[in-house]
């Protein structure tokens, strides 16, 4: 009975996260100018790529540094076709030093990101880690998992049979500007600022 009270306050929290974040959907990204690793500002969403890609991470989260390589093969492979893809550190919970320790650690390529404030993390509706974004000229068109590796907290596939945001990321690369979407993220609660 306090472990059902228990899921369904937790699922209520997460209800409401998701809504807030459906309000993103659909809309225009404005100009949010946050930080690399070496403390330039830096706006994702200022050039003329094709898309904006942003992957929410957390150094603490399993599920998320199981991703780094599939973050490196994903930057690669659509970098070269004009889409820009982010890891995006957000809130304040753990400081730079410690960010780019685990940068360095998991051997990241990708350019990070640092969303103290989580002006990212709020305009893409991110409530998890990982949890992948996708803009096309600023309007948000994908919001959810990587892929399906991860089904549900503590079960891991060795291969994937859908690869969410590879898809997505085809179909930008391509010209398409795909209706909005979302998949559920599973990994880690983003921490509120307070």
């Amino acid at each position: 009975m306090i472990v059902a009270l228990l899921v369904m306050i937790a699922m209520t929290e997460v209800i409401a996260l998701r809504t807030v974040g459906a309000e993103a959907q659909g809309r225009r990204a404005t100009t949010s100018v946050v930080a690399t690793l070496d403390g330039r500002p830096v706006d994702p969403f200022a050039d003329k790529a094709r898309a904006t890609a942003l992957v929410f991470i957390h150094p603490d989260c399993p599920v998320s540094n199981r991703y780094a390589p599939e973050l490196n093969r994903l930057h690669d492979q659509f970098m070269i076709r004009g889409v820009r893809l982010f890891a995006v550190y957000p809130g304040r919970e753990d400081d730079i030093a410690s960010i780019r320790a685990h940068y360095a650690e998991y051997g990241l390529r990708v350019p990070a990101l640092r969303d103290p404030d989580f002006h990212l993390a709020d305009r893409a509706g991110a409530t998890m880690t990982p949890e992948a974004a996708v803009f096309v000229r600023g309007t948000l068109v994908y919001r959810g998992r990587i892929d399906d590796r991860a089904p549900r907290l503590g079960v891991w596939r060795a291969a994937p049979g859908t690869r969410d945001l590879a898809d997505v990321l085809t179909r930008v690369a391509s010209g398409e500007t795909p209706t909005f979407y979302s998949t559920q993220a599973v990994g880690c609660y983003i921490k509120p600022l307070s």
